[in-house]
């Protein structure tokens, strides 16, 4: 496993963590009943059977509680005793929807070094994860799990492994849980955590106020450490300050009593942050996954990047985001419903419309110049790159290569978010181009097939949203080609027929050509001889009526494979020829020769080994002329085989060694 896949325990102060400055505070009694938990017999090994499933611990509590926190301090406690890495995976969104499980068992997967064949059903994926970890002894934390469904699928039958889950309440359906229920920390806890921020004195002067204060706040860690962090920024107010202007603050209505301390600390730090960062935090509740960077901030609220990153770093002292690596920044869980609220109650529709589309614009004009990088210098693109603002240009492709490696899980969420909205679907349209355009250039197609698979989707559905038969057509070939290169060739054929309608309906030549072409394509890798002869006519028929001539030599020599696959070896000639004739009429050399180099082969086939001689030789002399090499080499040493077969053993030799010393050239 590679470092990149275990996840560091970050250590910042964060709301609901109970941990400040690296130092995690109370739940000791909690920690060690995990801890003893572990040890104890399952009901499987009371049962005498084989092969437990591994042990799953449950760590149960309010949004705020710490509940996550103390996920994080426990495997960070046992990462020795599990040598294959600790792994996390948030199962909620910070807009509470649950992650679809095959985003979570591709990140796990990409953690355990498995590849994940793009398009897979979730089923599929998920038994990949379960077999990843049978054999390995990793600590798996699955946080913010909703229900029992969303961490069942990642159970294996036999593992070694530990499964520490972060949930609300109790996860039925899953056997020989372990739950760990949370409330709030204990009187001298919740002092001690506001005086990591306030430091010893403040609280020593009066430390009957700051328990007065931590009972106020239930105990709950999120609400302690907004208080911690006002404090922590207003050194020459005291504890009884803060109390006194703490209790001084009105009740909402409304709410479970057990978030009251939470949305009381937090309106209470919220009101005292200037206008301007106020409306900045409010928007923060449109960060895509609930991660922002110093961009994100900027384009929400139309301020410099550098106000932005100033004010982003002032709420991680204050606790309302969490800082995370690479200037970026995230909004607790706990506090993003929070967050919505105030945006829906203080901003009108419109300027938060229009927040969302400066969001995006910016997403996509760095998107562009993070592809742009890529190109040689000199070129237009980066010639349009050297225009644009600082803040937007990436130094080097290195530079570039990292910013879409840290910010991809946000790029696809916003992504994602953008197409679910539906109001601003030119830009979606834009970003997940730009999107495609970045991952290809810095990852590879190959590599970064999974993503591009869920993001041709995205635009699929806009596409069938909107009405938009050219670019529906296009997705479902992208998808089509990404089926059938992972072996769903059914799957792919359907798409590919989807395809030749739509682009029937958009009246797009390249689309309809494409679409039959693939679709005999589709029916040669199943063995349908019959149809797939019948869609390469269709697609040649295409061709020749436009006037296509590359492209018609080219389907000759498919029609000539087909043919060849099912023994139609007079067919399989008369196509191979006209694919000769095609390429010598275009000028083709290398073309030519490998047509020629087919005939031969099929005529070998058909029993003619003579025929097949003189036209292999005449390939040769084609591929000569046409200098290219590897086909030369090739070629001599179909001569040679074709000689040992007819007993020219001596013959055989010297076209195997003219072979060797082409390749060795």
């Amino acid at each position: 496993m590679t470092d990149q896949a275990v996840d560091a325990i970050d250590r910042v102060t964060t709301p609901g963590t109970g941990r400040t400055n690296g130092h995690f505070v109370g739940r000791q009694r909690e920690l060690k009943a995990l801890r003893a938990d572990i040890e104890r017999a399952g009901l499987d090994t009371m049962a005498g059977r084989k092969g437990a499933r591994p042990r799953v611990l449950l760590i149960a509590g309010k949004p705020g509680s710490g509940r996550s926190a103390l996920a994080a301090e426990l495997a960070e406690q046992l990462a020795t005793d599990y040598p294959d890495g600790v792994l996390r995976a948030g199962l909620t969104t910070p807009g509470g929807d649950p992650v679809p499980t095959g985003d979570t068992a591709r990140q796990l997967l990409g953690a355990l070094g498995v590849p994940a064949p793009a398009g897979a059903a979730d089923d599929d994926l998920t038994e990949r994860v379960r077999e990843a970890l049978a054999g390995r002894r990793v600590l798996l934390v699955l946080d913010d799990a909703a229900e029992a469904g969303q961490v069942d699928p990642f159970l294996p039958d036999v593992s070694r492994s530990l499964v520490v889950a972060v949930s609300t309440g109790p996860l039925t359906g899953i056997p020989d849980v372990r739950p760990c229920t949370l409330g709030g920390l204990d009187t001298g806890s919740a002092v001690g955590l506001l005086e990591n921020f306030t430091g010893g004195v403040r609280i020593t002067v009066d430390p009957r106020t700051a328990e007065a204060l931590a009972e106020e706040c239930g105990g709950q860690p999120a609400a302690l450490v907004l208080l911690g962090g006002w404090l922590a920024a207003r050194p020459m107010l005291s504890v009884a300050d803060a109390a006194q202007q703490f209790r001084g603050l009105p009740d909402e209505a409304g709410g479970p009593a057990a978030g009251r301390p939470l949305a009381r600390a937090f309106r209470f730090v919220y009101g005292s942050l200037p206008q301007p960062a106020a409306r900045i935090l409010r928007l923060l509740a449109l960060a895509p996954a609930g991660l922002a960077d110093a961009h994100t901030a900027s384009a929400l609220a139309g301020c410099s990047v550098s106000a932005a990153r100033s004010t982003l770093e002032d709420f991680a002292g204050l606790g309302l985001l969490r800082a995370r690596p690479e200037g970026q920044f995230e909004v607790p869980g706990c506090l993003a419903p929070l967050l919505r609220a105030l945006m829906e109650d203080q901003d009108r529709a419109p300027e938060v419309q229009l927040a969302r589309a400066r969001m995006l614009e910016r997403t996509v004009r760095l998107l562009q110049s993070c592809r742009a990088v890529t190109d040689p210098d000199g070129s237009p693109s980066r010639r349009k790159l050297a225009g644009l603002p600082r803040t937007l240009r990436f130094a080097n492709v290195p530079a570039a290569a990292e910013w879409l490696r840290v910010r991809e899980p946000a790029l696809l969420a916003s992504a994602r978010l953008a197409v679910a909205d539906g109001e601003l679907d030119t830009l979606a349209r834009r970003l997940v181009a730009a999107l495609v355009r970045a991952l290809s250039a810095h990852l590879g197609a190959e590599a970064a097939a999974s993503q591009l698979y869920g993001l041709h989707q995205l635009v699929l559905g806009v596409a069938e949203r909107r009405g938009l038969h050219r670019e529906q057509a296009a997705a479902l070939l992208n998808l089509a080609d990404l089926d059938a290169r992972t072996g769903r060739t059914q799957d792919a054929l359907a798409r590919y027929r989807a395809a030749l309608d739509a682009g029937r309906t958009a009246n797009d030549p390249y689309a309809t050509g494409r679409a039959t072409e693939s679709v005999g394509a589709a029916y040669q890798e199943l063995g349908d001889w019959e149809r797939a002869c019948d869609w390469y006519g269709r697609a040649l028929s295409q061709r020749q009526a436009r006037g296509e001539a590359a492209d018609e030599s080219r389907l000759y020599g498919r029609l000539g494979t087909v043919h060849t696959y099912a023994g139609h070896y007079t067919d399989a000639l008369r196509s191979w020829r006209a694919a000769v004739a095609g390429y010598r009429r275009t000028g083709d050399l290398p073309g030519q020769a490998r047509a020629l180099s087919e005939v031969a082969r099929v005529q070998e086939y058909a029993g003619r080994p003579d025929e097949s001689l003189r036209t292999c030789t005449e390939a040769v002399e084609w591929a000569r002329r046409a200098d290219d090499v590897r086909l030369q080499a090739a070629l001599h040493l179909r001569l040679a085989d074709t000689l040992e077969r007819l007993g020219d053993s001596a013959a055989a030799r010297l076209h195997r060694g003219s072979a060797e010393r082409l390749l060795a050239d």
